[in-house]
């Protein structure tokens, strides 16, 4: 892995899989590029070639248990049900490890991140805090966590004066409605929101609230499997912890400059909402 390092086969590990997947010696892996730092093109216009911390993540798990991880795209929305039609035999992408997304998969948990919000340059509209989005138009990526956030959201606090929550089929359709002016923020997961952000110095910030330092309702992203599959699901877990016990798993982090998302343990279905 570029930038990290040689992975080798623990084949204490490698015994952990399911018989198929040991003969077969690969996953297919399923995403939704750009999502940058998560997922990734290596470059425009090649959609079978990824990057990214979730991409190198997976690959370093897949390589500890002597297999290797094939990528391909499809559309965020049918990533669920795609796993579960088994067309793939994993899902990844910055993908929120929740209870509604438990009902038909679960999730090897890899790190732990919250919503954030970005608006344009200089914060024009003023807002601090999710409480200053309502009455305000958000540009979401469709079938994100962040739709459901927005929506309870405005429900809720919002007391009449709701949130226009608008849904794209990309993260980057919703930067470049906030570019067109289309928009007054966009809600994405934060550590993607700063990565956009760094690409774009001058033309989008993203709010910090002291409050939510780590972005609202911090939860776990996960690499998802069938819900059944539970011996994968578990191969998957246990490499990845050996991953962080050496110290791998950190320095693939830092490549992405993620740090800040990284958890001691991998766990299994640790959805906090």
């Amino acid at each position: 892995i570029a930038d990290v390092g040689t992975i080798s086969r623990d084949d204490d590990l490698a015994e952990l899989l399911p018989a198929a997947v040991a003969e077969a010696e690969q996953v297919t892996v399923a995403t939704n590029a750009p999502y940058p730092p998560f997922i990734d093109f290596v470059e425009e216009g090649n959609t079978e070639d990824f990057t990214g911390l979730d991409h190198d993540l997976v690959v370093a798990i897949a390589a500890k248990l002597g297999i290797a991880a094939d990528f391909e795209q499809q559309p965020f929305d049918g990533l669920v049900p795609g796993l579960q039609a088994g067309k793939y035999d994993a899902i990844v992408g910055g993908i929120t490890d929740n209870f509604e997304r438990q009902e038909t998969a679960t999730f090897v948990d890899y790190s732990a991140s919250g919503t954030g919000i970005a608006v344009p340059a200089g914060n024009p509209d003023g807002i601090a805090t999710m409480g200053d989005l309502c009455g305000t138009s958000v540009a979401a990526q469709k079938a994100s966590k962040q739709v459901g956030l927005l929506e309870e959201f405005s429900d809720a606090e919002c007391d009449g004066d709701a949130i226009e929550v608008t849904e794209y089929p990309q993260n980057t359709d919703a930067v470049q409605a906030l570019l067109a002016g289309k928009a007054d923020a966009i809600a994405a997961t934060r550590v993607n929101l700063l990565d956009d952000a760094e690409k774009l110095t001058g033309k989008v910030d993203v709010v910090d609230d002291p409050e939510a330092p780590n972005g609202y309702q911090a939860s776990p992203n996960g690499i998802g499997f069938v819900e059944d599959d539970a011996e994968l699901a578990e191969a998957f877990r246990a490499a990845l912890q050996a991953l962080i016990d050496e110290g791998t798993y950190d320095e693939v982090l830092a490549k992405y400059g993620q740090e800040a998302i990284a958890i001691d343990e991998a766990t299994i279905d640790a959805a906090i909402d």
